[in-house]
């Protein structure tokens, strides 16, 4: 019964091995701890794939990364079909962002999937006690409030609740059924549905791998290296999200310093890195990551992240952990506005050493080993408290 998953794990660790990220110790190191995080992810969504009878999953965390995931958000998402109804419910929690997204299929190694409904929480009605419902179906007349019509080929719902400050913002809550189907019950898996079980989870892995190895290409890899581009609306059909992306390449001694105005008129900002896997960071126990409300802001109303291997003694030092080489993104939400130019960043690479003279405020954004082991603890905590609700 497991020989059809056994094989595609054969077969993911060539890819794994293989792959350019693979080429020093490190990266296969990574590259083995990426695989067991997308088994367990596969064999999850294999056995969470139940569209009459859905509930929410989490689609990517701390041990389950993929897609160059965001540390800020928490994504959930369920199996949908057209010709259904779905009610979910939920509290809003007091995070800087809820978001909605309807897909028409999953991610693949040549496409991404067409977005069929994209929006936040600033579209449906919540009450007073952060309290909503909403309902996903076919086309209706006179639907009333909170409906949102699931047009053809929808096949999964994606929510995702970010974070701007991990400290203070509280995560809600959401739920899904199928109003079709409430109160019955699945047929009991019989032999041969638990044998294509494997089977899907199994293709679902080697999806999954040879998808995000190709993701670098489409969207960073043909960007000069060590430089940013222009925000831009972010692929996939999020309507209130603009990013800006690159890749960089920084020996020892020197460091990527990027200055991008804080956005007033986005109440998520944030920058991170990732590795050449295309996931994050360790962003529980360094910082990998930061949000305008994490970061120091200059007296100018600009924030000056500082990338580098070698501790600067800043605020806001993003470690590479050892990654000379890998992806960076700014991301901007629950705007409402497009972003242009200006709102981008601006990078500069100069040696360690140079940083005092080439940030203007340099003494205001230094911190000291105590603070600095102070902040990781935070997020350590602050993740920790996340994770279990």
């Amino acid at each position: 019964m497991t020989r059809p998953f056994a094989d595609a794990i054969v077969e993911a660790e060539k890819l794994i091995a293989e792959a350019p990220p693979a080429q020093t110790e490190q990266g296969l190191l990574e590259g083995y701890d990426y695989l067991a995080g997308s088994i367990r992810a596969s064999l999850q969504m294999a056995w969470a794939y139940q569209r009459d009878f859905p509930y929410f999953t989490a689609s990517t965390g701390p041990y389950t990364k993929m897609g160059l995931d965001n540390p800020d958000t928490l994504y959930f998402n369920a199996n949908i079909r057209a010709d259904r109804e779905y009610l979910v419910t939920g509290v809003r929690g007091t995070t800087a962002d809820l978001s909605f997204q309807v897909l028409n299929g999953d991610y693949s190694p040549v496409e991404v999937p067409d977005s069929l409904a994209a929006f936040d929480d600033r579209a449906i009605e919540i009450g007073p006690d952060g309290r909503f419902e909403l309902r996903f179906g076919p086309a209706r007349e006179n639907p009333g409030p909170n409906y949102f019509v699931l047009g053809e080929g929808s096949a999964m719902l994606v929510v995702r609740e970010v974070y701007s400050d991990w400290a203070t913002e509280r995560r809600g809550e959401i739920r899904i059924r199928c109003v079709d189907t409430a109160g019955q019950a699945p047929p009991v898996p019989d032999r041969s549905a638990l044998a294509k079980r494997y089977g899907v989870t199994g293709k679902i892995l080697l999806s999954r791998l040879k998808t995000f190895l190709a993701f670098p290409k489409w969207f960073y890899d043909n960007l000069p290296v060590n430089t940013m581009t222009e925000p831009r609306s972010t692929p996939g059909g999020l309507t209130t999200q603009f990013s800006s992306a690159g890749h960089y390449e920084l020996a020892g001694e020197e460091a990527m310093i990027v200055t991008v105005p804080r956005c007033a008129d986005a109440p998520y900002q944030g920058i991170q890195l990732g590795s050449r896997w295309y996931v994050s960071l360790d962003y529980i126990n360094h910082q990998t990551s930061l949000t305008a409300d994490q970061a120091h802001v200059d007296p100018d109303g600009k924030i000056r992240f500082v990338i580098a291997e070698r501790d600067p003694g800043l605020a806001n030092w993003l470690e590479l952990t050892g990654h000379d080489r890998g992806y960076v993104q700014i991301r901007w939400q629950r705007l409402a506005r497009d972003l242009g130019p200006a709102d981008g960043p601006v990078v500069e690479v100069v040696k360690t050493d140079e940083l005092p003279d080439r940030l203007p405020h340099h003494e205001q954004a230094r911190v000291t080993p105590e603070q600095w082991a102070a902040r990781i603890a935070a997020r350590q905590d602050a993740v920790a408290a996340r994770m279990l609700g």
